[in-house]
């Protein structure tokens, strides 16, 4: 009983970050696609830090957000491939770190760098150049790390995001 109980608290809260990304995702859809754009569902990546389960809720927000990009099934593949290769790579890396601080700084370091993986997809579908897109996507998901850290780093002292 008790370990049922366990699966479905997790499942449900799998489903409420996906859930979450995707509704600040399109809140702002028109922000959200393209060489420019300023997601600030990506904020969210941070909870990855604090528990595995996220990458997964992370990466199905994504995937079914991406249903909706002009790019259509490329950035279904790839953004989605990308959201679960950064995820897992700051959890990974983050568990070696004591404070919250330096984890949330890991995590706004690596996804922000991997916005190569968005820029090199623009560029191929798109035709965008690389650099002046890399920059500027990579700029749009700094601000939201940013915020999400700050917010993250207050909610951490508060709550048991681990758990």
């Amino acid at each position: 009983m008790e370990k049922t109980r366990i699966k479905t608290s997790s499942l449900t809260k799998i489903g409420v970050i996906a859930a979450l990304y995707i509704a600040i995702t399109m809140l702002v859809a028109p922000w959200s696609f393209g060489a420019t754009q300023l997601r600030f569902s990506e904020m969210l990546n941070h909870l990855a830090i604090f528990n595995k389960r996220y990458i997964w809720a992370l990466t199905i927000g994504c995937a079914i957000v991406n249903l909706f990009s002009p790019l259509g099934i490329i950035d279904i593949i790839f953004g989605t491939l990308g959201t679960l290769v950064m995820t897992t790579v700051s959890y990974y890396l983050s568990r070696r770190l004591k404070s919250v601080a330096a984890k949330l700084t890991t995590s706004t370091i690596i996804c922000t760098i991997a916005m190569w993986s968005v820029a090199l997809e623009l560029h191929l579908v798109s035709k965008a150049p690389f650099w002046p897109t890399y920059f500027s996507v990579a700029f749009g998901e700094l601000i939201s790390l940013i915020i999400g850290a700050i917010l993250f780093y207050i909610l951490a002292k508060r709550i048991d995001l681990t758990a």
